[in-house]
C-alpha cells in the first residue's frame, strides 16, 4: 500500500451494536437468533473508509470518536463480512488488532435502511476496484482489448432501393400540368358543369339583341350538355345622319327647327 493514498468515507451509521456469538459448528452459516440480540456487548457509531483497494469497518465510540474495534475487508463478499441465514439487519465480521490476532463479532443495525446502506457501500467500493483493475489491464496491453470492426465480412451486400423512394416522394409533391395555348399561354382548366345562367327562349321564340332579332344558337357546354346562345345578325349601314333618332318629334316640322340656326330643338 503507497503511502501517498488518501482515505475516504464510504458509509456512517450513528448506531450498531456489537454482540457475542456463539463458535460455527457446522457450515450451514450464522443465525442471529441464537445470540442475545437484547442484551449487546457494546454500541457505538459505524464508519466504513477505504484506502486504496482496502475497505475498513469502524466501530467507535459514538461521543468521543474512540476506535473500539477495526475489521479490514479486502473482498466482499467474503470472510470478512458474512450476512446472517435469518435476517437482513445482522452481520458477521471479522476484526484484527493489528498484532495478527483476529476474532469474530456480530454487528447488528437497529434499521433495516442502515443495514441496507452498509451493504451497498462495500459493493460499491468493490465493484469500483474492480473496474481500476481492468483499466490497468487495458492500459499495459492495449492491443489484447476488444476491437470494433464495422468492416464487410465475406460475401456480406447491402442493398439501398433508391427507386422506390423517388416514386414516393414524386407522388405526394408533383403538381398538375396546366394546358398551354398555341402561344404558350397557360389556360385555365374549364370550370365544372352545371346549370348555365343564360336566359334560353321557348322555342320559335327569337331574343332582340341591340334593336336586332337574333336566332338562338345550339353551343355545346362544358359538361357535355348543349346551351343556346343568341348570335347576332349583321348591323345595318349606319345613317348619314347621326342625329337622325333625336330629330323626330311629335310636335310639327316647323316647329323643330328654326332657320338660320344650327341649333336642333330637342
Amino acid at each position: 500500500m503507497e503511502e501517498s493514498e488518501y482515505e475516504s468515507v464510504l458509509c456512517v451509521k450513528p448506531e450498531v451494536h456489537v454482540y457475542r456469538i456463539p463458535p460455527r459448528a457446522t457450515n450451514r452459516g450464522y443465525r442471529a437468533s441464537e445470540w442475545q440480540l437484547d442484551q449487546p456487548s457494546w454500541s457505538g457509531r459505524l464508519r466504513i473508509t477505504a484506502k486504496g483497494k482496502v475497505a475498513y469497518i469502524k466501530l467507535e465510540d459514538r461521543t468521543s470518536g474512540e476506535l473500539f474495534a477495526q475489521a479490514p475487508v479486502d473482498q466482499f463478499p467474503g470472510t470478512a463480512v458474512e450476512s446472517v441465514t435469518d435476517s437482513s439487519r445482522y452481520f458477521v465480521i471479522r476484526i484484527e488488532d493489528g498484532n495478527g490476532r483476529r476474532a469474530f463479532i456480530g454487528l447488528g443495525f437497529g434499521d433495516r435502511g442502515d443495514a441496507f446502506d452498509f451493504n451497498v457501500a462495500l459493493q460499491d467500493h468493490f465493484k469500483w476496484v474492480k473496474q481500476q483493475c481492468e483499466f490497468a489491464k487495458q492500459a499495459q496491453n492495449p492491443d489484447e482489448g476488444p476491437k470494433l470492426d464495422l468492416g464487410f465480412k465475406d460475401g456480406q451486400t447491402i442493398k439501398i432501393n433508391i427507386a422506390n423512394m423517388r416514386k414516393k416522394e414524386g407522388a405526394a409533391g408533383t403538381p398538375r400540368a396546366r394546358p398551354t395555348s398555341a402561344g404558350g399561354l397557360s389556360l385555365l382548366p374549364p370550370p365544372p358543369g352545371g346549370k348555365s345562367s343564360t336566359v334560353i327562349p321557348p322555342s320559335g321564340e327569337q331574343l332582340s339583341v341591340g334593336g336586332s332579332l337574333v336566332q338562338p344558337a345550339v353551343v355545346s357546354g362544358s359538361g357535355g350538355t348543349t346551351e343556346l346562345w343568341p348570335q347576332s345578325k349583321p348591323a345595318a349601314a349606319a345613317t348619314a345622319d347621326i342625329w337622325g333618332d333625336f330629330t323626330k318629334s311629335t310636335g310639327s316640322p316647323s316647329s323643330q327647327s328654326q332657320p338660320g340656326t344650327g341649333w336642333v330643338q330637342f
